[in-house]
């Protein structure tokens, strides 16, 4: 529980919590430093004034009460005596949270005072009107009991006024302290930015260029591991590409000459059903052994051009057209965007299939844009798979109930089509069309970096 409500008020990142740990640690020491001024500097200071301004009030007391008494007079109305305490005087010093070492010291002050003074002489302090001490003194030997109070300035050790540079000086050098670690917090940060912004570059599917690794210690560790890492993935790339090629090579190469063994075996006349089922298990195997090269491919090796994303669109159109599946396409202008064509041409080629031989009816490719993101939405009014459903196809080997009737699939469809989405930064939703069917949308930010994936504020429209 404890540990929750501590995660639930940290920061969220490791520069603010570094930020807030210095300014505690700052703070902490000010406190600290300022406590140990007050205890062990300023207090014996204060009580030494206090004792030496009690031995001054003892010795005028004692003065007064053996001058004469015509002298005493004249001398007492010199010191401006009273009979009665002001009114403005009180008992204690006013508090002040803002002056609170001021109210600290003179309190020690006043405690000090009167240890050091006769129970018979208390002493107020008188803050309204100036700072002034008010004693009681002693009546003359003649009439004791005709004592008067009389006013004396207050020490300079008393009213804390010195304090008052050294608390401004300690609080800008935290600040100075706290801005410095700010700032090298910071320089330490940006290490750690290149390297999520290049592990970012990694899993989207690009090459990274190499981190510098001349800064701190800890930090050129983790970039130098860093390196290796990415140059062991080029190197685990290359190898996987040239095994896939080796094995589409020499798997086709067998096929081929079955193909041909079939056809010279079989003699003119004789039954060909049994040629044209071993040459249809054969185009499935093609077929798979195609599915599972796109989908080790992917198109990571393909450069990224601009181009016009309708008209490639409107092209794969046309082809099912000529095929006899009619697309019907509702376009909005669509601002130029760097894709790799042949990726993107596989996407939507893929897309288009899926909605042809799942859905069978209502299909439609529309594309809008929300001044973030390009949006292509590829639908069909079949009644298959819900959003959910598609949702967990995206795993590589999934096959949905509704595969069950068609043969020659692997599973990696929807796989690649979502390898391609996040090799071009953006992301594969899947939503429910109005009037019944499934529409899945593509979503490509408009933004350069591949890390992005911008989610649509609700259902936007065509434009």
């Amino acid at each position: 529980m404890t540990r929750t409500v501590l995660q639930s008020v940290l920061p969220k990142t490791l520069l603010a919590r570094n930020i807030v740990l210095l300014i505690v640690l700052v703070m902490l020491s000010q406190v600290c430093a300022l406590g140990v001024l007050l205890h062990y500097v300023q207090r014996p200071r204060v009580e030494r004034a206090a004792a030496v301004f009690a031995t001054y009030v003892t010795t005028l007391d004692n003065l007064l009460q053996a001058t004469p008494l015509s002298a005493r007079a004249e001398l007492t109305a010199r010191l401006d005596a009273r009979a009665q305490l002001p009114a403005e005087a009180g008992e204690e010093p006013p508090a002040s949270l803002l002056r609170g070492y001021r109210t600290y010291q003179r309190s020690v002050f006043l405690d000090s005072l009167r240890e050091h003074l006769p129970a018979d002489m208390p002493a107020r302090w008188q803050s309204a009107g100036g700072q002034r001490l008010w004693i009681r003194m002693h009546g003359p030997a003649e009439a004791p009991q005709s004592s008067y109070w009389i006013a004396l300035p207050i020490p300079e050790d008393a009213q804390g006024a010195g304090l008052d540079a050294a608390i401004l000086l300690s609080l800008g050098l935290g600040a100075l302290a706290a801005l410095t670690g700010y700032g090298i917090q910071r320089h330490l940060n940006q290490p750690l930015q290149e390297l999520t912004r290049a592990a970012r570059r990694v899993s989207a599917g690009q090459t990274p260029v190499p981190l510098p690794t001349d800064g701190p210690t800890e930090i050129a560790t983790v970039s130098s591991a860093f390196n290796q890492m990415t140059h062991a993935l080029q190197q685990a790339e290359a190898t996987r590409a040239l095994m896939l090629a080796g094995i589409s090579h020499d798997i086709r190469t067998p096929l081929t000459k079955l193909r041909l063994s079939m056809a010279m075996a079989m003699p003119d006349g004789s039954d060909s059903s049994f040629v044209v089922a071993a040459e249809s298990y054969l185009d499935q195997i093609e077929t798979i052994l195609q599915q599972f090269m796109d989908y080790a491919g992917s198109g990571e090796r393909e450069a990224a051009e601009p181009g016009d994303l309708n008209a490639l669109i409107e092209r794969l159109a046309g082809d099912f057209a000529g095929l006899g599946h009619e697309f019907a396409l509702s376009l909005a202008v669509l601002p130029a965007i760097a894709y790799r064509p042949i990726s993107m041409m596989r996407l939507l080629m893929n897309l288009m299939q899926n909605a042809i031989v799942y859905g069978g009816t209502g299909l439609a490719v529309r594309s809008w844009t929300t001044g973030e993101a390009v949006y292509v939405a590829v639908g069909d009014r079949g009644k298959g798979l819900s959003a959910e459903e598609l949702e967990q196809l995206k795993a590589p080997f999934q096959r949905g109930r509704n595969a069950r009737a068609h043969s020659g699939g692997t599973g990696l469809g929807l796989a690649i089509v979502e390898r391609i989405t996040r090799l071009h930064g953006g992301s594969l939703q899947f939503h429910a069309r109005e009037g019944g069917g499934l529409e899945v949308w593509v979503v490509l930010p408009l933004t350069p970096d591949p890390a992005t994936h911008p989610a649509p504020p609700g259902r936007p429209r065509p434009r």
